[in-house]
């Protein structure tokens, strides 16, 4: 299995997040790739690649163009404001009766406008680490498309938290949702996106919540009570055209292996019965027992046993980054999960 990355995904670097209502150092780092990308060396996992050059189009079959504009320009807008720190914050949203539908002119209304949360930072190399990090994904669906039977596309920034038009739990473009609509463009008349981060997948859901072409799958811990509290509830199943074709597994905190691989399972047995031409998996590792933001217990071993599992489905298979926090471990659970897959 092939690993495509560019260290320019290292760039976008922050250095807080708000997080439980206070200003806290961030946890969504560089050093999250360079852990991965060590652990793939030191086993001599195979070949690791840069992406391939793509225009915006691909970003822009499932994001809106002035939010894209926005992310690009960003960072000159902020200057020109006159502002000189070294990240930007949100701080207000068009919320419930407020107007939602004018994009204001001054730099702090547009950051509301076009985020959901507070804890996802914009500095100066943002967007460079952001369309690399989509750039990954596509080069990843792109091989996939041409025949290869799997590829690991190391996304950093991750993606599946962004919506349409909004960015927050740290991600700016959905790459999991980019590397799937890139798969229908491309010949696969079915695919399925299977979440296994701790955290729902809301964008995700969103972008496909009324599709029938994309099956949309999330096994994640319960949003009553963890990020991004607002969607991922067991009945939320799609609409229209994409009703039956939403799939959500909420679990409670502390949850472990035996109740986690039973929903793994049931998950499973939907895609079987969806039939796709190619799945993508949102590759969270957070809910490792360790990770500083999640409240799940699985163990290192038994991250081989995902991939083991998803070998089983028989399909071409796009493993795209997400979370996971723990950062001395990421590297060896990620790679435990791609090994698995590979020896399944």
């Amino acid at each position: 299995m092939k690993t495509i990355f560019s260290p320019d995904q290292m760039l976008h670097a922050p250095r807080f997040e708000v997080s439980d209502g206070k200003l806290e150092p961030a946890k969504e780092i560089p050093s999250r790739a360079q852990m991965v990308v060590d652990r793939l060396k030191a086993v001599s996992f195979g070949e690791i690649r840069e992406p391939d050059a793509f225009s915006l189009d691909p970003i822009l079959k499932v994001h809106a163009a002035d939010y894209i504009e926005f992310l690009s320009d960003f960072w000159s807008m902020w200057q020109a404001e006159g502002r000189t720190e070294e990240e930007a914050f949100p701080f207000v949203w068009p919320v419930r009766q407020l107007r939602a539908d004018i994009v204001p002119d001054q730099i702090d209304g547009k950051l509301g406008f076009y985020s959901f949360d507070a804890g996802t930072p914009i500095g100066p190399y943002t967007w460079t680490s952001v369309r690399k990090s989509a750039e990954t994904a596509l080069t990843g669906a792109k091989m996939i498309s041409g025949g290869e039977k799997s590829a690991f596309a190391l996304c950093r920034p991750p993606g599946h938290h962004a919506h349409h038009r909004f960015f927050g739990g740290y991600c700016f473009v959905n790459n999991a949702a980019v590397a799937a609509q890139y798969l229908r463009d491309n010949g696969a008349q079915k695919v399925s996106v299977l979440d296994v981060d701790y955290h729902h997948g809301n964008g995700t859901q969103a972008l496909f919540y009324d599709r029938q072409d994309v099956q949309f799958l999330s096994i994640h811990a319960d949003p009553k009570v963890e990020f991004p509290y607002f969607l991922g509830y067991a009945d939320e199943i799609g609409v229209g055209r994409g009703e039956g074709f939403n799939h959500n597994y909420p679990l409670p905190h502390g949850t472990p292996w035996d109740a986690w691989s039973d929903a793994l399972n049931t998950a499973c047995s939907k895609i079987e019965a969806y039939g796709p031409d190619v799945l993508v998996v949102s590759l969270g590792m957070d809910t490792y027992e360790k990770d500083p933001i999640s409240q799940f217990k699985l163990k290192t071993d038994e991250f081989n046993r995902i991939g083991e599992r998803l070998a089983q489905l028989k399909l071409p298979c796009l493993f795209v980054m997400e979370g996971g926090y723990a950062v001395e471990d990421l590297g060896i659970n990620c790679v435990n999960v791609l090994t698995g897959f590979e020896q399944g």
